[in-house]
């Protein structure tokens, strides 16, 4: 593609890394830019030890952009990302609900407010190290497609991108295995080649997401309150709704002698439920603010697979609307720890065909 310009998302990492060689060697014209979000100098400082926008993933970048010697800069998005990301993160948990941080970021941050920049300073595309790839169907529409490594898939996260954004967007290490992006990075002497993957939600090193929601939000946080059963029986008291998520087992700091879950968040009356295993499954999903990728919309009932969280292996189910702006997912097989602010994303095929936020069950 000689003379396309694209403007690369450099985390620092082997990915986003190989990513830039990879177009570079297919004839783009490629720009390096790491996206600078952290909101204050402590923060800055945790993210070095991991984060994907930090101290080491800035000293990282520059240096892989040095080696292939591409333009590299580095873009201020604090504010998109404390508005879209932090702020957004925080307000769900408020509301009992379990949010998925990285979505809102590759939506409102990564696509929406790197590629406007991008395209504002006459890139044609923008381009990131996932493991997904992007293809125009024959219907005429784009949509993500499977990595050829169901390992390393990111297609999930990247679900509520939109048709403009998709037409400008490149995933080359989406053609690789992680061990392939590795042996490249390796070849072409790339100091990131075995640079560890960063885990942890990039603002929240430490993973304690009810210590940070404690902090950011302060007399806003819901007060302890009391643990009920399914049948509405009083077991006990409980932290706060933000230390909860549903099927949770472990560190609710009560004992029955037998197993026990957290079945349902309800701010309303700031109760959390606890029931048993069975108790966490369902067969139905409703989901909002949708989004449709391969499929233009869904008016007739259609069987698809679902993802119900990142690291779900997806299950068969009937997906019909119930609304202009709301689906159900009837499921074949019951699913376990259908979250409210988690997405569904639905697959036709390799393809994402759309999906959208999880309501309730």
């Amino acid at each position: 593609m000689a003379g396309k310009k694209v403007v690369v998302g450099m985390s620092g990492g082997v990915d986003s890394s190989v990513a830039a060689y990879l177009l570079k060697q297919q004839g783009y014209d490629v720009i390096g830019v790491t996206m600078q979000i952290w909101q204050d100098e402590d923060q800055f400082t945790q993210a070095e030890s991991g984060g994907c926008c930090g101290l080491s993933a800035v000293d990282d970048a520059r240096r892989v952009a040095d080696r292939l010697e591409i333009p590299y800069y580095v873009m201020n998005f604090k504010r998109e990302f404390k508005k879209n990301v932090m702020d957004y993160f925080t307000a769900e948990y408020l509301k009992g609900r379990t949010p998925n941080p990285c979505i809102a970021c590759n939506r409102y941050v990564k696509w929406e407010s790197l590629l406007q920049r991008s395209l504002e300073i006459g890139a044609d595309y923008i381009a990131t190290g996932h493991y997904a790839r992007v293809e125009q169907l024959s219907n005429g529409r784009y949509a993500i497609r499977n990595s050829v490594t169901a390992a390393k898939d990111q297609t999930y996260a990247l679900f509520n991108l939109t048709q403009k954004q998709l037409s400008h967007t490149l995933m080359p290490v989406g053609d690789y295995t992680k061990d392939e992006i590795r042996a490249i990075a390796e070849d072409i002497g790339l100091m990131v080649a075995h640079k560890k993957d960063s885990q942890e939600i990039c603002f929240i090193p430490d993973n304690d997401y009810a210590g940070f929601i404690d902090r950011e939000c302060g007399e806003m946080v819901p007060p302890p309150g009391n643990f009920v059963s399914v049948d509405g029986e009083i077991l006990g008291r409980h932290k706060g709704i933000t230390h909860y998520t549903i099927g949770q087992r472990k560190g609710l700091g009560i004992a029955f002698g037998y197993p026990v879950f957290v079945t349902e968040i309800r701010p309303e009356t700031n109760e959390v439920v606890l029931g048993s295993d069975k108790d966490v499954y369902t067969n139905r999903l409703y989901a909002n603010q949708l989004n449709f990728m391969a499929l233009s919309d869904i008016e007739e009932p259609v069987r698809l697979k679902a993802k119900i969280r990142y690291s779900h292996a997806g299950s068969c189910c009937t997906v019909r609307r119930t609304g202009a702006d709301e689906i159900c997912c009837e499921f074949e097989e019951p699913v376990r720890a259908v979250t409210p602010g988690q997405a569904v994303v639905l697959y036709d095929g390799d393809y994402v065909a759309g999906g959208g936020v999880i309501t309730h069950a």
